[in-house]
């Protein structure tokens, strides 16, 4: 079956897998999916990731979930895809997004990779915004 959206892809199996309460997800791995997951794994909304090839040569992102002390106590509140394929969202400089007043993030993919929009408004760089997380 064709992705149209393969970000939207794995922020839904993410956002599923989180709500069910597993304790990991695999996605079909890109160099995009692995720099979102590598500022997911950064900003501590998932406890670990693994690259593994599976039996027929293709890569697969293992993410590892992470909880509070019980299961109900959720790191990771949301995810939410902003960029669409249908209607891409740019975002200069200035007009970099704060995600619920700074306590979440907005992954940005800017000419100097994708990153965070805390780190973007450092580097003074605008770009596509990507996702919003809390």
């Amino acid at each position: 079956m064709a992705i149209n959206d393969p970000i939207a892809d794995m922020l839904t199996r993410i956002r599923n897998a989180n709500m069910a309460k597993h304790d990991t997800v695999d996605v079909p791995s890109s160099q995009m999916k692995l720099a979102i997951a590598n500022i997911l794994l950064d900003e501590g909304y998932i406890r670990a990731l693994d690259v593994v090839d599976d039996e027929r040569g293709f890569k697969t992102l293992h993410i590892t979930l992470k909880y509070g002390i019980d299961r109900n106590d959720k790191v990771l509140s949301g995810l939410k895809r902003i960029s669409k394929p249908g209607l891409r969202v740019y975002a200069g400089t200035e007009d970099l997004p704060k995600v619920l007043g700074g306590l979440g993030v907005a992954i940005i993919s800017t000419n100097q990779g994708v990153i965070t929009d805390k780190k973007a408004r450092e580097l003074k760089v605008g770009g596509e915004v990507l996702a919003f997380v809390w």
